[in-house]
């Protein structure tokens, strides 16, 4: 059981910091993404997936409905977080001496842990995806 009540906090703990930053951007919009994308090049349309990664991923990480595959979007749009706006930080130390990318790296390394340990019994859902 303590397993999964560990796999429950990190699932709540991870899913609900990133849904904030999500909910901001459905209030605020995500022209500064749109503006990162378009200037590498990409499909201005690629932006929106960031309410992808950042509402649906992790309604479905905290509610364990298919938390594997939620976690595997939040991965994915942790990736694209750095490669668009913390690149040139990737090597550097922070004012505070913290890590410069924390934050990313924080949800990044949450997201894999819950694809690879799962939702645990306390989720919604079972099965291979959970």
């Amino acid at each position: 059981m303590q397993d999964d009540l560990g796999k429950l906090v990190l699932r709540l703990t991870v899913g609900a910091l990133l849904l904030l930053h999500g909910v901001h951007k459905m209030l605020t919009g995500i022209a500064p993404i749109e503006a990162m994308v378009v200037a590498r090049h990409l499909p201005q349309a690629l932006a929106y997936g960031v309410y992808v990664g950042e509402i649906i991923a992790p309604v479905m990480v905290m509610l364990g409905i298919f938390a594997r595959i939620g976690a595997g979007l939040i991965v994915v749009n942790m990736v694209m977080a750095v490669v668009l706006a913390g690149l040139p930080d990737i090597a550097h130390l922070g004012p505070s001496g913290g890590y410069a990318l924390e934050l990313e790296a924080f949800y990044l390394f949450g997201a894999v842990a819950i694809a690879l340990l799962g939702a645990g019994r306390l989720s919604l859902a079972g099965g291979r995806w959970n």
